[in-house]
């Protein structure tokens, strides 16, 4: 496990989703092992806390330090090596092609990996191909 600055380092990775954010957590212990803490919150509980990632990694600090972390102050980062966040909101979004509009960059030469692929497809001899429907317009 890595170090920073004041030791023992926390890494996390949390899962936003629609109704439930699930943190996970890589935490030290004092013989220099790790152990791993999961928590489950609501994704919008706004009578508790305004960001379920942020009450997550403030919770698990708390359980594993003893020490108080305020909602309402910023959290002391320097004991976390990394965050690792992946939403399924963004994904379902894509997908159903709900929200806001962005802007897709791509490498120059690269501008038909996007239809390509990784050429991957059920029957490897059908000569009729079917694709999905491009993400992108």
């Amino acid at each position: 496990m890595g170090e920073v600055k004041g030791g023992r380092v926390f890494r996390f990775a949390i899962d936003r989703g629609g109704t439930f954010t699930d943190v996970f957590a890589e935490v030290p212990k004092s013989d220099g092992g790790v152990e791993h803490r999961t928590l489950k919150l609501l994704s919008e509980d706004p009578d508790n806390y305004p960001d379920a990632p942020r009450e997550g990694i403030r919770r698990i600090l708390e359980q594993v330090t003893g020490e108080p972390h305020p909602r309402d102050k910023p959290l002391d980062t320097s004991r976390i090596l990394s965050i690792r966040m992946g939403t399924t909101v963004a994904t379902n979004a894509l997908l159903e092609r709900k929200g806001e509009r962005c802007a897709l960059v791509i490498t120059k030469g690269f501008k038909d990996l996007l239809h390509i692929g990784n050429q991957s497809r059920p029957d490897i001899f059908d000569l009729e191909v079917k694709c999905p429907e491009n993400l992108y317009e």
